[in-house]
């Protein structure tokens, strides 16, 4: 049967159907983003914070749980392996459940299994139910994150990743000082049991409020295809990354055959992961977009990001505690102030990404952290007051709220909407394996360069040393006055005497570490050039060069 004519004038119906979705209002969310923006938040806010909570608790776990204080660091180890290998994914599950189902998902395991690590009776049981929390709350951040960039228009996306950084940013900081308090004043099963009416409000409100936009609704046709060598590669790699990353220093290192077969087994199945993923027709995780260099330098740079982070919150209150005679609770204080500066600073870069073009303040981020780091070598002594290393933790953090929001905004540019749910994941993956290293780096560092430097001090300082035997003489002449005997007297002025040598080799070990961090910053601050030029306020649109 011939078809209908139809005068060339007049448009076809497909034609108009196209015409009508270009024209078409952008989507927008039934209820105000605001409120949106603070309940994903919220979620979020829970799941990082049960990344530190729990560390301050450790040894009263083992004292509880019958086991030892090695064996009670797997409760941290389990959840961060966990929810280090459902990040990168995160957007996949997303595409095939839907991303408000896949969110709402997460919530509810990572609620229930935060209960039952509550209950839990043995060790083994609390790991495998810290296994399932990382799992659920390893949807929540990046699906948080991608959120958040949708239902803001562009011209308020920075604010969006303001309010999401406060809760990244500001969870690790309050988290220890938080789960001591819990500790002392009830018990450590309390870190967990606070989830449940946390998860349970943040449940109800999403179901309420959140809604897919097209883009981000269900896949629909053709049935799901797993990737399954993608997804075991994926948790053969990042799982023994983290557990090696985890156990690294405890171990010594490549000293250990342990340690260096989780090296072989993660260089191994990441690198596999990636050349399979770059080939496969249906990928869980998109290396595609990694051709996009201006999203390879911006997860480059949130990979630096999560080291310096960490790094600098690991630091302050491991020197405070173990150097100057501090509480976790004043040393918590101590961190407060930073915690302060960047829940007001967070909201004023969140407006200034929209007058400003993003990789300059990301240049100057990375500038004022290198210069904070430079600063903490000169002034970090053995004599500072309460007052000055609060002062000094403001000036460590001052820079890294120029970094966070933009660096997020940066990813985006030049990527489809449609593509939001994997930006998020694989960022907020970069971030966290960045703080895992991190982490380790520090520890590492400080151990072996306190150990370098204490042999060179030693050295320096045998008996026969006219400095030190003058030192050791007048010391043990005050002890003696003091009413101690006399052949006590010299054996604890020498005692002393070495005590204060190896916090001097401390001290220059977490001065040569600064240095490292100085250095890292310096290198970012000229990376930060490359970067895509955006348009300010546009969210991820490109400016015209």
């Amino acid at each position: 049967m011939p078809e209908p004519f139809e005068a060339p004038n007049n448009p076809r119906r497909e034609d108009l159907n196209n015409t009508a979705a270009l024209t078409a209002p952008p989507w927008q969310p039934a209820f105000n983003p605001w409120l949106i923006g603070v309940v994903v938040a919220m979620a979020a806010f829970m799941e990082v914070l049960d990344t530190s909570i729990a560390n301050v608790a450790l040894p009263y776990m083992a004292g509880s749980l019958g086991a030892s204080n090695d064996e009670s660091t797997w409760v941290l180890t389990s959840y961060l392996v966990s929810n280090a290998i459902v990040l990168p994914i995160s957007g996949w599950f997303a595409g095939v459940l839907g991303r408000k189902r896949f969110f709402m998902s997460c919530l509810v395991i990572f609620t229930v299994s935060s209960v039952l690590c509550g209950f839990a009776p043995t060790l083994e049981s609390i790991i495998f139910f810290r296994v399932l929390q990382g799992a659920g709350g390893g949807g929540l951040q990046p699906m948080a994150q991608a959120i958040l960039a949708d239902v803001f228009p562009p011209e308020k996306r920075g604010m969006a990743f303001a309010l999401y950084g406060i809760t990244t940013i500001i969870a690790p900081t309050i988290g220890p000082t938080l789960g001591g308090w819990i500790t002392d004043n009830y018990t450590w099963r309390w870190i967990f049991f606070i989830n449940l009416p946390v998860g349970i409000m943040a449940l109800l409100l999403v179901y309420r409020l959140v809604e897919d936009p097209p883009w981000a609704k269900r896949a629909v046709g053709g049935g799901i295809k797993i990737d399954y060598i993608g997804v075991s590669l994926l948790a053969l790699g990042v799982g023994a990354l983290q557990i090696m990353l985890d156990k690294g220093q405890e171990d010594d290192w490549f000293g250990s055959r342990f340690i260096l077969t989780l090296a072989i087994i993660a260089a191994a199945g990441l690198i596999s992961l990636v050349i399979w993923e770059w080939f496969y027709k249906k990928p869980i995780i998109d290396v595609h977009m990694f051709k996009n260099l201006n999203f390879l330098s911006a997860n480059a740079m949130m990979f630096v990001l999560g080291i310096m982070l960490f790094s600098s919150l690991v630091m302050m209150p491991l020197y405070l505690q173990t150097l100057m005679g501090y509480t976790a609770e004043s040393a918590g204080l101590v961190l407060s102030g930073g915690g302060a500066l960047l829940l007001f600073l967070m909201p004023v870069v969140g407006a200034l990404v929209s007058k400003l073009q993003a990789r300059y303040i990301i240049a100057f981020g990375w500038l004022t952290l290198s210069l904070a780091m430079y600063y903490s070598t000169q002034r970090l002594d053995l004599q500072i007051s309460f007052g000055f290393a609060s002062v000094l933790r403001v000036v460590q953090v001052f820079g890294l709220g120029f970094l966070f929001v933009p660096i997020n905004l940066v990813s985006y540019v030049g990527m489809p909407a449609e593509k939001s749910n994997s930006v998020a994941g694989l960022v907020n993956f970069m971030r966290n394996i960045g703080s895992s290293i991190g982490t380790s780096m520090v520890t590492t560092l400080l151990a072996r360069r306190a150990q370098a430097h204490q042999v060179y001090l030693v050295a320096h300082a045998t008996v026969g040393t006219p400095a030190l035997t003058l030192a050791a003489n007048g010391l043990a002449f005050r002890l003696a006055r003091a009413g101690l005997q006399a052949s006590r007297a010299a054996s604890q002025a020498y005692a002393r005497l070495y005590q204060a040598l190896i916090g001097q080799a401390t001290l220059l070990a977490y001065i040569d570490t600064y240095w490292v961090l100085a250095a890292g910053a310096a290198i970012m601050f000229v990376c930060s050039f490359a970067l895509r030029k955006n348009e300010p306020g546009a969210g991820g649109r490109v400016a015209i060069e």
